[in-house]
């Protein structure tokens, strides 16, 4: 089985913090929010190559990241697009890679900005039990919020309707980004395209999919977290932390009051502060500044401000 990690996007909703590094970059407690995917990846022994496939403006950061990590398993592969505007949707670029890198083989696909709870290796057993097209699902228990993803309606384990982004969902049961595909169906990706259908989010191609050929669901009850917003990061830290902190060994911390799902990085610099649910990149110093909901950047200088909900870019004083 061969293992695509989607992580191609410019993650503008993010910026300035993912202007100049892939959201997938963010830090998670110790790791990041792609490499927790890798490290299920390298351990499971069905996976024997994984592609990261990515844009060519974030192509060297990934590069590098893995040059420096352990992993055996992930290689970049390349969409040549620099900007947002330029992008061929997340199935044309599937569909490019697949080509381009002459995949003939099952194919699990996972966005990289997923953080996920369940262990990616049942996640492939029941797709091996399935021996079918299977997606993963949650509930996110909000019509609204479904509203953002695709919808899908199961008999057992059996999806029967999938609708990719209604106005009106059936259910709050959605699609995360998470497609394990055997060899027949990923090769009907050209197919698809060709015939003119939608080439931008995975689940388009799920909902063409679904009537052609019998596809499974995967539901989980854990967490899961789309890295794609200021909150949904924020949401993921305070996940991780469970209502602590965590504050970098070598930070100073001078008559400042730390509250719940702070995560405080290396040289770090806190005078008379107030935080709340924020993080705070290695070499920032706050001084008498209250911060919220708040993600900033490294080597931020900030003094005698009141933030709240704010993101603050690398190498800012205030």
């Amino acid at each position: 089985m061969k293992a695509v990690v989607l992580a191609g996007g410019y993650a503008t909703r993010l910026w300035p913090i993912t202007k100049h590094r892939p959201k997938m970059f963010l830090p998670i407690g110790e790791s990041t929010v792609i490499d927790r995917i890798f490290e299920e990846l390298e351990a499971d022994e069905r996976v024997d190559e994984v592609y990261v496939s990515t844009n060519e403006r974030f192509a060297s950061d990934f590069e590098t990241h893995l040059e420096n990590a352990s992993f055996e398993k992930p290689r970049v592969s390349v969409e040549e697009t620099t900007a947002e505007d330029e992008k061929f949707g997340v199935v044309g670029a599937l569909a490019q890679l697949i080509e381009r890198e002459g995949i003939d083989d099952d194919l699990l696909v996972i966005a990289g900005d997923n953080l996920i709870s369940f262990d990616l290796s049942d996640f492939i057993d029941a797709f091996e039990t399935n021996e079918a097209p299977t997606l993963a699902a949650y509930d996110v228990g909000s019509h609204e919020r479904a509203t953002s993803y695709g919808i899908v309606e199961l008999e057992d384990d059996r999806v029967v309707d999938f609708q990719e982004k209604p106005d009106e969902p059936k259910s709050t049961l959605v699609s995360i980004a998470c497609y394990a595909l055997p060899r027949e169906s990923v090769s009907l990706f050209p197919t698809y395209l060709e015939d003119g259908n939608n080439p931008d989010e995975p689940g388009w191609f799920i909902q063409w999919l679904q009537n052609r050929t019998p596809t499974h669901a995967y539901t989980f009850d854990e967490a899961w977290f789309d890295i794609g917003t200021p909150e949904s990061y924020l949401d993921a830290v305070a996940w991780h932390l469970d209502g602590d902190s965590r504050i970098a060994d070598d930070a100073t911390v001078e008559e400042t009051s730390i509250g719940e799902n702070v995560h405080v990085m290396p040289g770090a610099t806190l005078v008379e502060s107030n935080l709340e649910r924020s993080v705070v990149f290695p070499g920032v110093t706050l001084e008498q500044t209250s911060l919220r909901r708040s993600v900033v950047d490294r080597d931020v200088d900030i003094s005698q401000l009141d933030l709240t909900g704010a993101l603050i870019g690398a190498y800012t004083t205030i």
